[in-house]
């Protein structure tokens, strides 16, 4: 069964397991190719890639549940040995032993509590106001889940390749700052550029049916 309030369903109304294969099969395709879009650091371990852009996309756009079951099904293509992570890194399980493994295993997380916060329209805390502004609620849905990921890789940094928390900030997120605005504002762009269209279509559709 659809979820309520998720984007797919407004913008892509098709309804069902068909459906929703569809969806999933599709998403995983962009999350591969996000992740080919790749720029080494000198300086850090970690390089730059689109994996976050596409992470936060699906969320978004598909909504908390199918978001992470997406997510998940990623990781597990990519455990399996399928090229779907960037190509810098050890192949198969063992990339989950090398320095971004941190980033991935954060990845599933920060897609349900994302999409969860897209649709429930108010923060997964207990803060005493409602987010009323879609645009406002989509921005705080993104932020948590930049910080959902970056938290997870800079503490795999700082714990289990023994960095420590001040050098693994330095090599785990300050560099990569501000590309997640780039990214976030190319999210939003495309979320009301979608959303512009799904209305424009629905009026045009009214006026045809008087």
């Amino acid at each position: 069964m659809p979820q309520s309030g998720v984007l797919a369903d407004r913008i892509f109304p098709m309804e069902g397991l068909a459906a929703d294969v569809i969806r999933i099969a599709a998403a995983n395709i962009l999350l591969a190719l996000c992740a080919h879009i790749v720029l080494p650091l000198p300086w850090t371990p970690v390089p730059i890639t689109g994996q976050t852009f596409g992470v936060l996309l699906v969320a978004v756009l598909l909504g908390a549940r199918r978001g992470a079951l997406t997510l998940a099904l990623y990781l597990l293509e990519g455990a399996a040995g399928l090229p779907v992570f960037q190509p810098l890194g050890l192949p198969g399980p063992a990339r989950f032993l090398g320095p971004t493994a941190g980033y991935l295993l954060a990845y599933t997380p920060a897609a349900f509590i994302t999409g969860w916060i897209v649709q429930r329209g108010s923060t997964p805390l207990r803060i005493h106001f409602r987010i009323q502004s879609n645009v406002a609620r989509l921005l705080l849905a993104l932020m948590v889940g930049e910080i959902i990921i970056f938290t997870g890789g800079c503490a795999w940094l700082a714990q289990a390749m023994h960095l420590g928390w001040i050098n693994s900030l330095r090599l785990g997120a300050l560099p990569f700052l501000p590309g997640e605005v780039v990214k976030m504002t190319l999210i939003m762009s495309i979320v009301g550029g979608l959303e512009f269209a799904r209305a424009k279509n629905r009026n045009r559709s009214s006026l045809s049916g008087r």
